[in-house]
């Protein structure tokens, strides 16, 4: 039979438009009797105001800061858009990390969600700042309305509860408005600052529809379209970007506390890893069983993980963003596992251990391990207030290079290997041996240069220390017996007015105390 003839229903399909034929499949009646019976006989919404969020005052502040870098300019900072997964199924939405920064705002009931900061006489808009801002977003429909049922993205009765402008209001402190309104906030007398416009700024490539919407604000109120140059405007997006970026780099009082709920999470999604190696060496993925137990965790405990998992055994430790994590978990081999659990705050825990698989390190295991160990040790006791932060990376490395030599791998000296010119113990150490920790799991990679790589160590920095040695199954420039074996040891560092925390201590280090921590897990699980 012809498709043009097809009948659904008794009407006839061939002109139904493709966008709508992804909801063929609910069958949703369309009858006037049930859209009146669904809009009938709901309980009323709860009418409590909520308490003011514990991080409103810490956000507000945050504001304040870049609402004093950026006088008389429109700041406009996305939380993003909802991402197709497959057809009609989403992922897990998660807002950009300068939104949730300046918002508090985790979880994911704000997609679409928009922050405008708009500029007003200097010292009259929010706590004395330059702006007055404003979260623009979609609240939740009514019970009688058809968005309720009917919108699988956004109606109560498929997602849940969606907070009012209201409740947003009242627990962060910050004005809202419906997402309606936000084209004309955003696009509002743009225009150059010399004829009465207002300059605006924008988190660009975080949600395109924004970005269109401010690309054609200014294009409509240029003085010559014609000859407008993007690009020049782009480049002073990005001086925006890098300051919300280099406004992470010194966390406040809540933020510590979210990183220490991350990290201590991912300490027991390590221990659930231990009681999981059995079963994992009996699976012929087994790398898989590991990643869903501490999966399961980070589920459990908080939003989700920080990043995808490296599970990583025998030689595929030595593969540095090992994801697949297809491969078997071998008795007598390694196991490096690289894993965070990220808070309903968003912030994520960044930690790495590795471990023998059968409880006991063989001995070129123990010998490799514990040069990283050393190497790990020497580069917290570098971590110092007013140590630049590359010294980290120099101190680490450095002792590296020196076991290297001292097990006649390395084809030169130390001193020129550690040299500029020389560099060659990082064909088996080729990473950076440190980053900053928060929001991101590669936090303030957008600040400058010379306020992140050489800057200076200060209190209310996060940032990890992971040297590691990788020995190539295919490396014929070591001895066989290194090849296959990767170690990394890596933890999440807090610099204090007196020097560096390891927020991950939790954790065993040493050789041994890796063994007994193993061992007392097993004794448990089977007494």
């Amino acid at each position: 039979m012809n498709d043009a003839h097809n009948t659904q229903n008794g009407e006839n399909t061939a002109s139904q438009p493709l966008e709508e034929r992804v909801n063929n499949r609910s069958q949703r009646p369309t009858s006037d009797a049930f859209k009146a019976f669904m809009a009938s006989n709901w309980a009323p919404a709860p009418q409590e105001t909520p308490a003011r969020d514990a991080v409103a005052d810490h956000a507000a502040t945050r504001r304040r800061v870049i609402s004093e870098k950026f006088p008389a300019v429109r700041l406009v900072i996305p939380a993003g858009p909802l991402k197709v997964r497959s057809n009609d199924c989403d992922y897990r939405f998660r807002p950009h990390s300068a939104f949730a920064h300046l918002t508090g705002l985790g979880l994911d009931h704000e997609p679409d969600a928009v922050l405008v900061l708009e500029p007003v006489e200097e010292g009259t808009g929010d706590d004395g700042g330059n702006h007055l801002a404003t979260l623009y977003f979609r609240p939740l429909a009514g019970r009688d309305t058809e968005q309720f049922y009917a919108d699988s993205r956004s109606g109560e009765f498929w997602i849940g509860a969606r907070p009012t402008l209201a409740e947003f209001e009242a627990r962060l402190g910050i004005k809202t408005a419906h997402i309606d309104e936000l084209e004309i906030a955003v696009t509002k007398n743009v225009g150059a600052p010399e004829i009465g416009g207002v300059a605006i700024r924008l988190v660009r490539k975080v949600d395109d529809n924004i970005d269109a919407l401010v690309d054609t604000a200014r294009y409509n109120t240029a003085k010559d379209p014609e000859n407008l140059d993007l690009s020049e405007l782009d480049a002073l997006d990005e001086l925006l970007s890098e300051a919300l970026s280099e406004l992470r780099l010194l966390k406040d009082a809540w933020e510590i506390e979210q990183m220490k709920t991350a990290v201590a999470a991912t300490v027991e999604g390590f221990a659930d890893v231990v009681r999981a190696l059995p079963r994992a060496m009996t699976h012929h993925r087994g790398e898989r069983v590991i990643e869903g137990a501490f999966f399961a965790r980070a589920r459990e405990e908080g939003n989700e993980l920080g990043y995808d998992t490296i599970a990583a055994s025998g030689n595929n430790a030595t593969v540095l963003h090992w994801t697949r994590n297809t491969g078997e978990v071998k008795a007598g081999e390694l196991l490096l596992l690289d894993a965070g659990v990220e808070a309903d705050s968003l912030y994520t825990a960044d930690v790495t251990r590795t471990i023998p698989a059968n409880g006991k390190f063989t001995d070129i295991q123990r010998k490799v391990y514990e040069a990283v160990l050393d190497a790990a040790d020497a580069g917290f006791a570098a971590a110092q207030p007013g140590v630049k932060f590359r010294d980290i990376h120099t101190a680490a490395t450095t002792v590296l290079a020196e076991r290297l030599a001292e097990w006649g791998l390395l084809p030169v000296s130390v001193e020129e290997a550690i040299s500029p010119d020389g560099q060659q113990h990082r064909r088996w150490m080729p990473h950076g041996t440190s980053h900053h920790l928060g929001l991101d799991v590669h936090d303030c990679a957008q600040a400058k240069r010379d306020l992140y790589l050489d800057g200076v160590l200060t209190e209310g920095m996060v940032f990890t220390i992971e040297p590691g040695l990788y020995f190539k199954n295919e490396d014929l420039a070591i001895p066989e017996e290194y090849r296959g074996i990767g170690v990394r040891i890596e933890d999440d560092i807090l610099m204090t007015a007196n020097g560096p925390v390891n927020l991950s201590a939790a954790l065993p280090r040493k050789a041994d105390d890796v063994e007994n921590w193993m061992a007392g897990i097993y004794e448990d699980a089977e007494g």
